[in-house]
């Protein structure tokens, strides 16, 4: 596997990400050497979601409205139902999204993260995956959307839901060390 030590990887998440899709993805990039930061709507912990039931926490090391996109190297978007809503719904969030696209730095998500990329105005034209049931979403914002465990366009990387971790997990990697 690639190495990304000297890699600082932001994680934008709130209250009611996808466990997994947070824990993971965190897991196997610190195991490549990255240093990771969660960035969040409020300071303190965000809760995550599992089996449609709240679940464990996790300490949130910056408020997204204090966070500079110069400070990393990447962007890691988890999914969940509740938590990219409240973020698309956050103009902090929204522009912190931007940066990352405006930068050319790599950026990811999963599942039903890719709604806030709608709103950071992220996804015309690109080729991208996500949860079927926002394939419509993605679709009248100008993606071209596919049925793909994990798909690549520039910048941005995008999967579909839990069981295409170990391939998300792998592409990510492959692409925050470039």
């Amino acid at each position: 596997m690639s190495s990304l030590e000297n890699k600082k990887i932001a994680v934008l998440a709130a209250d009611g990400y996808e466990q997994s899709e947070l824990e993971s993805p965190v897991q196997a990039l610190k195991d490549a050497g990255a240093t990771i930061e969660i960035v969040s709507l409020k300071s303190g912990e965000i809760k995550a979601m599992k089996n449609h039931q709240w679940s464990n926490s996790v300490a949130v090391d910056q408020t997204v409205s204090n966070a500079d996109c110069a400070n990393y190297d990447g962007l890691l978007l988890p999914g969940g139902v509740i938590n990219p809503d409240a973020l698309r719904a956050n103009q902090d969030a929204v522009n912190f999204v931007k940066s990352f696209f405006e930068a050319n730095k790599p950026v990811a998500a999963i599942c039903h993260a890719p709604q806030t990329l709608i709103n950071a105005e992220a996804v015309k034209g690109k080729k991208m995956t996500s949860y079927k049931s926002i394939s419509a979403d993605l679709k009248n914002a100008g993606a071209h959307w596919v049925d793909q465990e994990v798909v690549t366009d520039g910048n941005l990387t995008t999967s579909r839901s839990p069981e295409d971790l170990p391939a998300f997990n792998k592409r990510i990697i492959e692409e925050f060390s470039k």
